[in-house]
């Protein structure tokens, strides 16, 4: 059978990774499955691209569509145009989307219209927050989807609550974790750790990209404000977006502990988190991490579409509640943090029953 892989942002290399891993490895003892690995550009950088590819020791993309950015609407009619044009050159007998960007909602309906099965993979979150672009790709994507794979018993129960078959939902674990496990004996110092004096367990990592923490430049300085004052006077790592890069550069914060650095790779972004005091963060699979590697995780938003992270894992939610992240920072430098519990099923083997699972639907 022939699947086409769809990725759409530098990030989702890590939840497509261990995927590919799997395939190869059913190839090599002679299983029928072929894969092509699609990039839509949505999200491209050559350099930090390229050295994804080589950490994670994956094929390079067979084709890169070259989408790149736009409005949403701008992006998802240029995605579809692409991909319909790429699904009549290369007919394939299942389209699989990863996680909840445009990439895979544009890719899902173009798929459906040409009367070919979508796999989708963590598929069922929800974060309840219709101002997320996110939450719309999801509920469009698994409105049409056929087979869904699920992160958590929760994720299967919102798919069934909106009508899905049973029969349809396959409960795997969580592919981020999966790559995750598979190269922490691999991870590595960033370059500027010893021109930063760093030490472990003796520095933050910050990051932040959302539109509600970084498109208002008074809301985003003071949000840094608070942050370095409970940080006291450790150093703070901020690989900054390019997104945010724009606003920081005309916000004159000067603090000496403040250190912006470029962004990372897999290695040693994940070397980094491995040895901090805390992760500082508003994104969402930043804090799947770091429950695992069981690191304390503060959190810029007011709801998440992993709740498991804070009901089992390290995670706390504060938004941008000043007060909520005093208090969150005065149990952390208290050192009564509590303690990660590992959710079901995030074991490092999603992938293979991912493939497990598709091979069985299309035996």
């Amino acid at each position: 059978m022939n699947i086409t892989i769809i990725t759409g942002a530098r990030t989702y290399f890590m939840k497509i990774a261990p995927i590919i891993h799997e395939i190869i490895t059913q190839q090599k003892i002679g299983v029928n499955i072929n894969y092509r690995l699609v990039h839509t550009g949505q999200h491209y950088d050559k350099n930090l691209s390229d050295t994804f590819f080589e950490e994670l020791n994956i094929p390079h993309p067979h084709i890169n569509l070259e989408v790149k950015s736009g409005s949403q609407a701008e992006q998802t009619g240029a995605i579809m145009i692409a991909f319909e044009k790429e699904l009549e050159n290369h007919p394939t007998d299942l389209v699989l989307v990863v996680g909840d960007v445009t990439s895979t909602m544009a890719c899902t309906i173009v798929a459906k219209k040409a009367n070919i099965k979508v796999a989708h993979v963590e598929a069922g979150i929800r974060s309840g927050d219709m101002n997320m672009p996110e939450e719309i790709n999801r509920m469009v994507t698994d409105s049409i989807t056929d087979y869904f794979f699920t992160t958590s018993q929760l994720a299967g129960a919102n798919l069934k609550n909106s009508g899905v078959n049973n029969k349809r939902i396959f409960f795997v674990g969580n592919v981020m974790i999966d790559t995750l496990l598979s190269n922490l004996n691999r991870i590595k110092k960033p370059d500027f750790w010893k021109d930063l004096n760093l030490e472990k367990n003796n520095y933050f990592v910050l990051t932040l990209h959302r539109p509600s923490n970084v498109d208002t430049e008074n809301e985003l300085k003071e949000l840094i404000n608070t942050i370095v004052k409970n940080c006291n006077g450790k150093p703070i790592i901020f690989p900054v977006h390019p997104r945010t890069k724009k606003l920081l550069e005309g916000l004159s914060l000067n603090f000496d502990n403040l250190h912006f650095v470029s962004p990372q790779g897999y290695l040693s972004f994940i070397y980094l988190v491995k040895n901090a005091i805390a992760v500082l963060t508003d994104s969402g699979g930043i804090t799947e991490e770091a429950t695992i590697l069981n690191i304390p995780c503060i959190t810029f938003r007011n709801s998440t579409e992993r709740p498991e992270t804070c009901t089992l894992g390290t995670n706390v939610l504060v938004g941008n509640d000043l007060n909520k992240i005093n208090s969150a920072f005065n149990t952390l430098n208290s050192k009564k943090w509590k303690q990660a519990q590992i959710p079901e099923l995030w074991d490092g083997n999603a992938s293979k029953r991912i493939i497990s699972h598709i091979l069985s639907l299309y035996a």
